[in-house]
């Protein structure tokens, strides 16, 4: 294989690809909102209404006049009139006047003329009082006083409309992964569909004289696929849906006709080398014919991937990983899934990460960005829970040395290693 002229950064190499995508034309698609869940946004959502649409408590006491509470203590108590009891759904027919009060459950609506709620552990019912009060509207000659020993504020245990989500308000943008919270937010507002993203095809190639299918029972020399199927598990974690066209062996013109194919039917096509020195030159020389611009960058600057291939051809993404599975699979996580982000018009989200402590030294080369699969192994201090990163020493055909990982630490390329205790933050896997 020839040595690379140019090994760009990763990050520089991710920009570089993206840069030569073109905007994403969303295609939406119309889906139940229960069955949403990890989907992309395809249009911003805007409140039809206010939320809520009418004034509820939220605890179980009396709703009030705020002002009949005020000076209320245990040893002097306000005392006020009970006229009634809200319904659960359905609006209270009665209204407050100065003095009186009702007997309310959380969610019930407020009465008219009520502006606060006083929690009933702060009550006490005197039953029959046996007097009417003067001026306080009620003419019943026996009545339900309620003493109170506490006051409260006007608003206090009170949602108010529109205090959750105003009328218009955007409340979903465009872009954004639905969470279980976004679900219940939509259902809320009575939404029970939802435009998403069509889901991206990405195609998936394997190639190698000596790879085989895993059903297949292996002669010496020969490997069965791995990589369709880490990635492929990648692209559908990442939103995306596999599309596997097959092995193809060391044959220039089979390959090119697979992805030419794949290219075609799909919005994206991944392509892993088998392990012959030939392959690598022939992905390249596959992506070059495929379309302009071709191959962007050959050789990145990080183990494990160096021989990682970024192309464009039409305005889709064509990537050559490498066929060693840890090297294909981490590379996955640095390129395939941004443009994958990229195709569904997904906002930008933090990545998940742990800081953690370096259990053992920890060399590198410097001017090479390294990733290393770690264990994180959890540890507790009373109250506090901390975790150790222990690195997973192994080789980059060895697909379990990832199995087991937990997350990936990147080594900077200016660094020469990190040293033990050291804080590092870990990439969740």
């Amino acid at each position: 294989m020839p040595e690379f002229l140019t090994l760009l950064p990763p990050d520089e190499a991710r920009e570089k690809l993206l840069a030569h995508l073109p905007p994403p034309t969303i295609d939406p698609e119309s889906m139940d909102v229960s069955s949403a869940l990890g989907r992309i946004i395809a249009a911003d959502v805007f409140a039809p209404h206010p939320l809520p649409d009418f004034q509820r408590t939220t605890v179980d006491g009396y709703a009030v006049h705020a002002k009949d509470t005020f000076g209320a203590t245990d040893s002097l108590p306000a005392y006020l009139n009970l006229i009634g009891e809200v319904p659960m759904g359905d609006s209270p027919s009665f209204e407050l006047n100065d003095g009186q009060c009702a007997l309310i459950h959380t969610g019930g609506m407020l009465p008219k003329g009520a502006d606060a709620v006083v929690m009933i552990e702060y009550t006490q019912s005197i039953v029959g009082a046996g007097f009417s009060r003067p001026g306080r509207g009620d003419p019943a000659p026996t009545q339900t006083e309620i003493e109170i020993f506490k006051s409260v504020a006007d608003g206090e245990n009170v949602i108010r409309i529109g205090e959750d989500v105003a009328k218009n308000q955007l409340v979903i943008p465009k872009g954004t992964v639905i969470r279980p919270a976004d679900i219940g937010g939509l259902m809320a507002l009575g939404f029970t569909f939802v435009e998403v993203a069509r889901k991206p095809r990405v195609g998936l190639i394997s190639t190698g004289d000596e790879v085989i299918d895993p059903s297949q029972a292996p002669r010496p020399g020969q490997v069965r696929d791995i990589n369709s199927y880490t990635l492929g598990a990648l692209v559908e974690k990442s939103g995306g849906v596999a599309i596997r066209y097959g092995i193809f062996g060391d044959n220039f013109q089979i390959l090119k006709e697979a992805a030419a194919k794949a290219l075609s039917e799909c919005d994206a096509v991944i392509i892993t080398a088998g392990s012959s020195a030939s392959t690598r030159d022939m992905t390249a020389d596959v992506i070059r014919q495929l379309g302009e611009p071709g191959v962007l960058v050959h050789g990145i600057n990080t183990r494990p991937g160096k021989p990682t291939i970024l192309g464009v051809c039409n305005d889709k993404a064509i990537i050559g990983l490498p066929g060693n599975p840890v090297s294909a699979l981490v590379n996955g996580y640095l390129f395939v899934v941004p443009v994958i982000e990229k195709l569904l018009g997904a906002l930008p989200k933090p990545k998940s990460t742990v800081q953690a402590k370096l259990a053992v030294n920890l060399p590198s080369q410097a001017g090479r960005e390294d990733w290393w699969p770690v264990k994180l192994i959890t540890s507790s201090h009373r109250s506090t829970r901390s975790f150790e990163a222990e690195p997973i020493f192994g080789k980059s055909n060895l697909i379990f040395t990832l199995a087991a990982a937990d997350g990936l630490l990147k080594i900077h390329a200016d660094a020469t290693g990190l040293s033990a205790g050291e804080l590092v933050e870990v990439f969740l896997i």
